[in-house]
């Protein structure tokens, strides 16, 4: 069951939904839209290694945007901060953010309950478009979990994405053993 604008309001006011900055205006039907941040990152290495850690470069979006490139993997950030302590949330990318041709993750559209972060995103594009930090970029909905939940994400001793960033983060992959 995706949770209605009514039940999001009402998990933000028992606080195990929180949303940073909130704005009423940004709550849809069932849905609330988050928006780029200013910091965007591109790998150092062209060709990335599962196993080792590819480091990244961040810089800050101009007031005037930045165009995307095809072809190129930029990491974004969300300019809201989230909290999730009793539901599932989902990241898809707004409709018209993907008319402009935008995908905003590859995979990692779930996160998990407990998830306490701003959202990295996957970004890519399918040709250039100049893009801007506060523009509406995704939209957050969440699920409800059946069941108990035995260990939180923020509690867990080996999630890889628990700092708290206001810009993107890199792969952590090379922190798994395979």
């Amino acid at each position: 069951m995706i949770l209605s604008d009514k039940l999001i309001m009402a998990e933000i006011d028992k606080g195990t939904i929180i949303i940073e900055p909130f704005n009423q205006e940004c709550l849809g039907t069932n849905s609330y839209d988050v928006h780029l941040g200013k910091y965007l990152a591109t790998y150092k290495n062209r060709v990335l290694d599962a196993k080792v850690h590819n480091e990244i470069d961040h810089f800050e979006i101009p007031k005037s945007g930045f165009v995307l490139q095809p072809n190129t993997l930029y990491l974004g950030v969300t300019l809201e901060y989230t909290e999730t302590h009793a539901h599932v949330p989902f990241l898809e990318g707004k409709s018209s953010t993907g008319r402009l041709g935008i995908d905003i993750h590859a995979t990692a559209g779930k996160g998990d309950v407990g998830f306490c972060n701003t959202w990295t995103l996957e970004i890519s594009c399918a040709q250039p478009v100049r893009i801007y930090a506060g523009m509406p970029i995704g939209q957050l909905i969440y699920f409800v979990v059946d069941g108990e939940i035995e260990t939180m994400y923020n509690t867990k001793s080996n999630a890889k994405y628990n700092n708290k960033t206001t810009k993107p983060v890199e792969s952590m992959m090379w922190k798994n053993t395979f």
